[in-house]
């Protein structure tokens, strides 16, 4: 019984689609008596199924070996594409993730966007969301993993502007599709580049492949910098980071979603491309170097903000950046199971917030505080969030960066000190935003301001209730890291390094003694951090500029030369009508002159070279 649901495991990213397609008779307004809140309805029950079904399958592969399942799709030109699917317990347990933290996504969703009228198209595009992240995690193939990518990034783009009547969503919306189009186009190279070389898309083959093949170094650079280019984008890497800041203006449930699967989405292509990878040493450190400038800068980037949202943003790109230094470093399982750790931690956080931001109506962390005593549920799960977000033991967060810290340890101390900056970098944002919505005096933007309503409530609770069984989960699973062979002094730093990011936080944002807002001197560091290191304005300088160059000079081409030489045969094609129509007025003497200056051109013609004597001879 339970072998059926395994073996019909590509209906999960089905589900989610059938969901959105039922939804649209509401999205236009076709069905109009029952108001917009069936379309919800519809995919909460779609995405329930879709969990159901996953969770069943859960017991019929576990401890079984993976087993692949094949579609044929196209066969022309030598040319024959199949869609790979891989059913294993590694697959189907992202699907459970995935289709939980929709499932949480969409209840949030009820009370979120309770007087919205959008509901169709909101629930429409998230059901995109959740069915091309299941269909993603099932994929095997690098060109439907591309496809998949593509679609992920236009339902990006749709739900960063599903408030599409306000100009900073259709910025943001829009800077967010075209920065992670750069990014998927020099994949698209890669893609398309690696099947002459390889063979096959599988990711299977491609292991096998890399494990043998012999290719040219400045190839392999060229080949393996294209991979990581889609990636870098998707995980909201320097220097294609900045979208994902922008994308906070979309509705929060969505933001559940983007800050912990949808930006893992490249992550995980990163990790079933980690075998070919490993053919060019130069991308490796490229990818040690972005994760390394990322995870440091983000996180600095994070606790000079003001705006919570944004905050969030950019922990969420330092985390990923120290993914890309696990993928580098060869710890793929570890990256794995960071991912796992930190999508739960991150999707609690992003909860705790929109609860407070949606009565309170304000994201500006300044005009926060003394809600601890109106709000103990979100005050406890925000710190159930931030303890397994950072290496606090016993917390799911400690066990990941423990693994990780260990193998950097043995690798580089220069990464070892990487990760220990941004632990205790990220220990002192959290921090700080705790103490900045639940320490403190009530301001009057919290005097009113108690627990939301229970859709809301009910998704932050089990979430954090689960928070705390990830442990044991881990255990279950064997992920935890050996302790027979565990370095006690990189463990004591490591967990020295988040103390060394609480203490000071806590004392400079609960201290009455020190004056708020806090000012870092000098006040230019701050704006530099603040100002997301003047990375956008560098932009403006440099690749915005070149291209609106280039633009203006293609554009002033096009108008004067290729226009002109267009229009100059127009002129001669009409001036040689206007002149010939007199030809045919029927008119003898226009007839007789026709003859006559024709006759006199070719005669002119013919007699050139004597004419041309004789004024020699005159001359």
């Amino acid at each position: 019984m339970l072998e059926s649901f395994s073996q019909t495991i590509w209906l999960v990213p089905l589900y989610a689609f059938a969901g959105a397609l039922l939804a649209l008779p509401w999205s236009p307004g076709i069905i109009r008596q029952t108001g917009p809140r069936p379309s919800g309805y519809i995919n909460l029950i779609m995405t329930f199924l879709a969990f159901c079904h996953s969770f069943l399958a859960l017991f019929a592969v576990w401890g079984q070996p993976a087993r692949s399942l094949s579609f044929h799709w196209l066969n022309a030109a030598n040319l024959s594409i199949s869609l790979d699917l891989q059913v294993s317990t590694l697959n189907i347990g992202a699907l459970l993730l995935i289709t939980g933290l929709n499932l949480a996504a969409q209840i949030y969703a009820i009370a979120y966007l309770e007087m919205d009228w959008g509901w169709a198209r909101f629930y429409s595009l998230v059901a995109l969301f959740e069915g091309g992240m299941c269909a993603l995690v099932l994929c095997n193939s690098l060109f439907f993993s591309y496809v998949v990518l593509e679609i992920l990034t236009l339902g990006t783009y749709l739900l960063i502007g599903f408030w599409f009547n306000q100009s900073l969503v259709v910025t943001g919306a829009r800077d967010a599709f075209l920065t992670k189009r750069v990014g998927d186009l020099i994949l698209l190279i890669g893609v398309v580049a690696l099947l002459p070389l390889a063979g096959t898309w599988n990711f299977d083959e491609l292991a096998r492949w890399a494990a043998t093949a012999k290719i040219d170094p400045t190839v392999a650079n060229l080949l393996c910098l294209t991979l990581i280019a889609g990636p870098m984008g998707k995980c909201a890497q320097f220097p294609l980071h900045l979208w994902l800041d922008e994308a906070m203006e979309g509705p929060m449930p969505a933001t559940i979603l983007r800050n912990t699967v949808v930006v893992s989405t490249g992550a995980w292509v990163l990790v079933k491309l980690e075998p070919v990878l490993q053919l060019s040493p130069l991308t490796l450190q490229v990818m040690v170097i972005v994760g390394s400038v990322t995870a440091i800068g983000a996180s600095l980037i994070a606790i000079a903000q003001i705006d919570v949202k944004r905050s969030i943003s950019y922990s969420v790109s330092a985390y990923m950046g120290l993914i890309f230094i696990a993928v580098a470093t060869g710890q793929t399982q570890t990256a794995l199971t960071l991912l796992f750790t930190y999508s739960i931690a991150m999707a609690l956080l992003v909860m705790v917030v929109g609860n407070i931001v949606w009565n309170t109506v304000s994201q500006d962390v300044s005009q926060y505080g003394g809600l601890w005593s109106r709000r103990p549920i979100s005050g406890i799960s925000y710190l159930i969030g931030a303890a397994s977000l950072v290496a606090l033991p016993p917390f799911g967060g400690f066990w990941a960066l423990t693994r990780l810290a260990d193998r950097l340890s043995e690798i580089s101390g220069l990464l070892l000190l990487v990760l220990l900056i941004v632990n205790a970098l990220t220990a002192f944002s959290v921090t700080r935003e705790f103490c900045v919505f639940f320490g403190g005096k009530i301001k009057p933007m919290t005097v009113r301001s108690p627990e939301a309503l229970w859709p809301l409530v009910v998704p932050m609770t089990v979430t954090a209730g689960f928070a705390l069984h990830v442990p044991i989960l881990l255990a279950k699973w064997n992920l935890l890291p050996d302790f027979g062979g565990l370095n006690l002094g990189v463990v004591f730093l490591l967990v020295a390094s988040t103390v060394a990011g609480i203490v000071p936080s806590a004392y400079l944002y609960l201290s009455e003694s020190v004056p708020k807002p806090i000012v870092f001197q000098p006040k230019a560091v701050q704006d530099f951090f603040a100002y997301d290191l003047y990375t956008a304005r560098l932009y403006k300088v440099t690749i915005v500029f070149v291209v609106g160059l280039v633009s203006n000079i293609v554009n002033w081409i096009d108008r004067f030369l290729v226009d002109g030489v267009v229009n100059l045969v127009g002129l001669a094609a009409l001036f040689s009508g206007q002149s010939l129509k007199y030809n045919v007025s029927g008119q003898t003497q226009f007839y007789v002159l026709s003859i006559v200056l024709g006759i006199s051109l070719i005669g002119i013609v013919v007699c050139w070279p004597l004419l041309a004597q004789i004024s020699l001879v005159f001359g």
